[in-house]
């Protein structure tokens, strides 16, 4: 099969997905996932294309993910990994697409505006 390259994207973060034949190892900048993204949400949301398509034990996966959060990591993880189980297999994208695995989030935080103190909340008024 060889190695399959793909990324996600959410909000700031972006990660780098390589998928390889193995025993189900996931390493996120060279560190085990599960010290990386430390709660079981965050694990969940990574674990979460390999478990629907019954590949947890079928691949390793190699990540690298810099920018944003550990929540927009997470995201951008799971988004990699997705589109990685497509190239695998065509008809893993049947069972991701329904659940909203494949498709980029375009939320992003908005700019603050000068004259205000964030990006719509305004300073105090004072009518006198």
């Amino acid at each position: 099969m060889g190695v399959i390259h793909k990324i996600g994207r959410r909000k700031c973060a972006v990660a780098r997905v390589y998928v390889s034949e193995g025993t189900g190892k996931i390493t996120v900048n060279k560190r085990e996932f599960t010290n990386y993204f430390p709660t079981a949400t965050l694990q969940y949301k990574v674990m979460q294309p390999m478990s629907m398509t019954e590949n947890a034990s079928n691949f390793d996966v190699k990540v690298n993910v810099y920018g944003g959060g550990s929540t927009g990591q997470a995201e951008a993880v799971r988004m990699a990994i997705a589109r990685a189980m497509c190239e695998v297999e065509a008809e893993n994208r049947a069972i991701l697409k329904p659940e909203g695995l494949l498709t980029r989030d375009p939320r992003m935080v908005e700019r603050k505006k000068f004259g205000q103190k964030k990006a719509r909340k305004r300073f105090q008024f004072s009518k006198r």
